[in-house]
């Protein structure tokens, strides 16, 4: 009897267990999810029957309440959706197929845990359904995203010193065994390779009245997450910005009853699928906004790369930031289909006042003469100019501006997500469009409010020398592949890094012709900037034909040679044109691209811009060429050591 009772006793905590494992698989069966509830909420993650995640686990502590912490399941559920998005800002795919499998936890206490599994990858955030206070508040003290890997991994991180980051830090690379907690933290995204067949791409989405997530190594095969406190007392630090003098001790104090950050990983099995990826438009927000018929995404002639300084026999005035130069700015918009520019520092008397413009400037005439001229115009603030005067939007509508370039944000606490937002929703009251500098990287604003077009967050072509394709070769796997980037390329000037002196108002690219011209189809934004002198484009009439028929919202993408750090070539279609834009690192490349993605049966005219046979020493060399390719065609891509490739298929 005692040895029937112990078996019986077995076999009931053995259903027990097993009772609190749970396994989630995506819907084409590669990827597995396996969440076990113990002392702590844990996860592993496979793809292919390979071990990627393991011992993972996450936490929340909530009024002082851990959860997670020795977890109670009280339900399970699961289900599997399919829907279709149309994204109003469609930057990869105007059709998004967004099918999922979904496990939601139920523990008593208060909260859930909802899991997600998609072809591209693994989500997963916290559910809370708790009380609160009087006003149905509750604060939290910390989050725990705790992730392990199996073996040694490679990461790519944009290493802050400090809460306070632009997220303009060029790119590291270490082994995840090498960093230490005593090291500098990442920002999100980070790309971590397997050093095997698998690329992680880690980052968040849906971030709302709560901050945004840091990443600390932790000396043992692992990462831990890290996140800035609610600041308290603010006090004045320069003309831009405040300095936080105190501190809450909670990272943010929210709704009682509320989901939570998205916290994701896109999983590669290859690594054109990081540029191809969708996640961040099936994480998103539904939009708040009924009518969006007057978001239009465009290029924008921008001034201040250029110093405003066009030159030549047609500049007959003294060049600046002054009524004709920007009038010269707004023609040359005008004649290229350019529907914006954008007025940078000095518009304005001062940087306090949004209300008085600079009598040399003139910011009524440009906006009547822009608009003679079909081209709409953008200003530039300091955040603290905006939160001091939020009616700006009011008033800029009522003159005719069409957005504004809002700069210095500089951090990622929760006050500072509350205020993008804040600014996102006044914005569109009024029907201006929004381009964020000094940000954090996109994190589901954008669709929420899609007059969002764009956000900085990355280290751009404002940099200068500081701007190296070796580093920016990974935007297209990382900054980029979580959502729109200002990166502000269109440089004419262009040179090998051996050689660079460039500076404004002469400023210069390191990087091919071609390279710059290939960014145009290979960078997302809804703003894309062309960052240089309307007398350069003017003296380099064919490139510039080119980069302006380039369009900033696709139908299509489509990655034909991607390696992380090394190399990227992408098709993207826009109706019944296709684009393509290659780059590489420091290294000459020649690779055989195939056209089986055109429409059989047809013949097609392929204008392509490549390095020239110089371009490896004298940058500006490039070559235009024509020629007729079908479907079964194959090409070759030749590019120079930071240099690129760029056509236009019709």
């Amino acid at each position: 009897m005692r040895i029937l009772f112990l078996l019986s006793l077995a076999l009931i905590v053995s259903g027990i267990l097993k009772a609190q494992e749970s396994k989630l698989t995506s819907p084409d069966g590669k990827l597995t999810l396996s969440v076990r509830i113990d002392d702590k909420i844990y996860y592993d993650i496979a793809c292919n029957g390979e071990l990627l995640l393991k011992d993972c686990f996450l936490q929340m502590t909530v009024d002082g309440n851990q959860l997670g912490e020795k977890p109670r399941l009280a339900s399970k559920k699961v289900k599997s959706e399919s829907s279709t998005i149309n994204p109003v800002v469609p930057f990869k795919f105007s059709t998004v197929d967004n099918t999922y499998n979904q496990l939601l936890l139920t523990f008593k206490g208060g909260y859930s845990v909802e899991f997600r599994a998609y072809d591209e990858g693994i989500a997963y955030r916290f559910v809370t359904n708790l009380k609160g206070d009087k006003q149905g508040k509750v604060q939290v003290q910390g989050e725990t995203f705790a992730i392990n890997f199996p073996s040694v991994y490679l990461a790519h991180l944009q290493q802050a010193g400090s809460f306070k980051t632009n997220y303009e830090e060029s790119y590291s690379h270490l082994n995840t065994n090498e960093w230490s907690p005593s090291d500098k933290m990442s920002n999100l995204p980070v790309l971590l390779d397997t050093k095997k067949d698998y690329k992680i791409l880690i980052s968040e989405f849906d971030v709302f009245d709560y901050p945004c997530l840091f990443l600390k190594g932790t000396g043992t095969n692992g990462m831990t997450s890290v996140s800035p406190k609610v600041p308290l007392e603010f006090g004045e630090d320069g003309d831009r910005s405040l300095k936080i003098l105190k501190e809450a001790d909670y990272i943010a104090k929210t709704a009682a009853k509320r989901s939570y950050p998205w916290r994701y990983f896109m999983i590669a099995k290859n690594d054109g699928e990081l540029v191809e990826n969708t996640m961040p438009v099936k994480l998103a927000p539904k939009s708040e906004l009924k009518d969006v018929s007057w978001i239009k995404p465009g290029q924008v002639s921008w001034e201040w790369w250029n110093d405003a300084s066009p030159y030549g026999p047609d500049v007959n005035f003294v060049s600046g930031y002054n009524l004709d130069t920007y009038k010269y700015y707004i023609d040359f918009a005008s004649q290229f289909g350019i529907p914006y520019i954008i007025m940078d520092e000095g518009w304005a008397m001062t940087v306090f006042d949004p209300y008085t413009p600079n009598p040399k400037v003139d910011v009524h005439e440009l906006i009547r003469y822009g608009k003679e001229k079909n081209v709409g115009i953008i200003l530039w603030l300091t955040w603290l100019c905006v939160e001091n005067h939020m009616d700006v939007f009011k008033t800029f509508a009522e003159w005719g501006v069409k957005g504004v370039k809002i700069d210095f944000m500089d951090r990622s606490d929760q006050w500072m997500v509350d205020y993008y937002e804040r600014v996102a929703k006044e914005a569109a009251k009024y029907n201006i469009l929004v381009d964020f500098h000094g940000s954090f990287k996109p994190a589901g604003l954008e669709y929420r409010y899609p007059n969002v077009l764009s956000y900085e967050g990355v280290r751009g072509l404002e940099q200068m020398s500081g701007c190296q394709p070796n580093n920016t070769i990974y935007l297209p796997f990382m900054r980029n592949a979580v959502g729109p980037m200002d990166f502000t390329p269109g440089a004419m000037i262009n040179m090998q890094p051996n050689v660079y002196c460039g500076n404004r108002p002469n400023s210069a690219s390191v990087g091919t012709r071609a390279y710059q011209m290939a960014l145009f189809v290979l960078f997302e934004s809804g703003l894309q900037m062309l960052c240089d002198n309307p007398t350069l484009y003017y003296n380099n009439r064919e490139c510039t034909e080119f980069i302006t028929k380039v369009p900033v919202t696709w139908d299509e993408t489509k990655a034909l040679a991607a390696e992380a750090g090394e190399v990227i070539v992408v098709a993207k279609r826009k109706g019944d044109k296709w684009y393509i834009g290659g780059i590489t690192n420091g290294k000459e490349r020649e690779l055989i691209i195939r056209l089986d993605f055109l429409n059989g049966g047809k013949t097609y005219t392929m204008t392509h811009f490549e390095d020239g046979i110089n371009a490896g020493r004298q940058a500006m060399d490039y070559r235009r060429k024509t020629s007729q390719v079908k479907k079964a065609d194959a090409i070759n891509i030749k590019m120079v050591r930071n240099g690129g490739w760029a056509a236009v298929i019709e």
